[in-house]
């Protein structure tokens, strides 16, 4: 079957031809941990995200343009001069990538990282993908006129529908395979064999939610109270609710009545923003998004649901500890209101990723945290940050895991 090469651009082009030419040493010798070569490349391209054009157009690429700058690649390699002398860090190999088609950029990120820690990568952007994707694929391939011809020789993105034998092919060449987009994607791509000293990083379904203080919120300032809402707003919005870091449900921690002054509120400046940024729900949408609220709420998670036009539904759960964690439809919230933080603890599973929380402090975000002790939450950010990425991800310092070691003990 033949393969599209997105980038480089190229012609169509076979698996096992694909994976010959990545063979081949590139030109300067192998990568290196933090090469020179690739970091240049990587700095080019973010100049070209960060271009006004395109950062308006879309805004999530800026956000990427700025996890790639030159410093905030320095502050990643930084963490991983943690060994000792007697401790030497090397890339990994090949790493084939299988990211989602709901999230349009979150390719770039896991193949940024392991491009930055030296390894070859062949990554499958899915023919579903658009928009951003697009706009992320045409830099790639503007930022190549100044590059190094081993960024050309090691890093490889091709589009192909879904094909057993391609992907059997590059799973058994990895020395790494990344899966991103949920369960079910999982496991279809782990029944193509690894290589035996190979191995998995996995990005399963997760599930995250928002927290808001009840006595925090009344002590923020009406401009405080408005930039929460357009963090809240950037967090759900951006990919239709479907990242696995964006809010499923809100917790309001503390006065029952005074939480329903500040959900009230909270609502209203909600409305607001979506007004303001002219969000539209497609008329598919709006029909998914009753029919799951009318759902959660004839199977008795739900006591009563608001619909604010087409782009907000807030539902009153019956019970925090029985949260729908599935995606119910862009702009759908369930909420309730608990007495304490540590109220929480009962409620999360190991599924549940992000916390995005306005207006506590960060010892008591501490306390929750360990009270948890690992056995869910693995990122606590504030309203406006959900869907940055960083280089820890879901529990994962993926440039460590994107590298081997080789101790010297003589």
């Amino acid at each position: 079957m033949k393969l599209r090469q997105r980038f480089p651009t190229g012609p169509d082009i076979e698996a096992d031809d694909l994976l010959a030419e990545l063979a081949v040493e590139p030109e300067g010798g192998r990568l290196k941990v933090g090469d020179e070569r690739i970091i240049s490349f990587l700095t080019s391209f973010a100049r070209k995200l960060l271009a006004p054009a395109v950062a308006r157009r879309y805004p999530e690429l800026a956000s990427l343009g700025f996890f790639l700058r030159k410093g905030e690649i320095a502050k990643a390699l930084a963490r991983l001069a943690d060994g000792d002398a007697s401790t030497l860090r090397f890339p990994r190999g090949m790493i084939f990538h299988v990211p989602p088609a709901n999230v349009d950029t979150i390719f770039v990120y896991s193949w940024a990282l392991s491009a930055l820690a030296g390894n070859r990568n062949v990554v499958r952007i899915s023919p579903r993908s658009a928009g951003a994707a697009e706009a992320v694929v045409d830099a790639l391939n503007e930022a190549l006129a100044d590059a190094h011809p081993a960024v050309v020789q090691t890093q490889r993105m091709v589009t192909y529908d879904r094909n057993d034998e391609v992907t059997a092919a590059f799973s058994a060449a990895a020395d790494l395979r990344v899966i991103w987009g949920g369960d079910r994607s999982v496991t279809e791509v782990r029944k193509h064999a690894l290589a035996p000293h190979a191995r998995d990083l996995t990005f399963p379904d997760r599930a995250s939610f928002a927290v808001i203080s009840v006595a925090g919120w009344e002590a923020a300032t009406p401009e405080a109270r408005k930039e929460a809402a357009i963090g809240f707003y950037n967090d759900s919005y951006w990919f239709d609710q479907a990242a696995c870091s964006s809010p499923r449900a809100v917790f309001w921690v503390g006065d029952s009545e005074a939480a329903l002054k500040g959900r009230d509120e909270f609502r209203r400046l909600l409305s607001e923003v979506l007004v303001a940024r002219g969000e539209v729900i497609e008329p598919a949408m709006a029909v998914q998004k009753r029919v799951s609220t009318y759902g959660a709420a004839a199977d008795g998670l739900a006591t009563s649901i608001r619909f604010d036009g087409n782009a907000l539904a807030t539902l009153e759960l019956a019970e925090p500890t029985t949260l729908p964690r599935e995606w119910l439809g862009t702009g759908t919230f369930p909420q309730v209101t608990v007495s304490q933080l540590a109220d929480l603890v009962t409620s999360i599973e190991r599924k549940d990723q992000t916390l995005s929380v306005f207006g506590f402090d960060r010892a008591e975000l501490i306390d929750l945290v360990n009270a948890l002790a690992g056995r869910g939450i693995d990122r606590v950010v504030p309203f406006g940050s959900a869907l940055t990425f960083s280089a820890i991800w879901d529990g994962f310092d993926l440039l460590h895991e994107f590298t081997r070691l080789t101790t010297v003990s003589v």
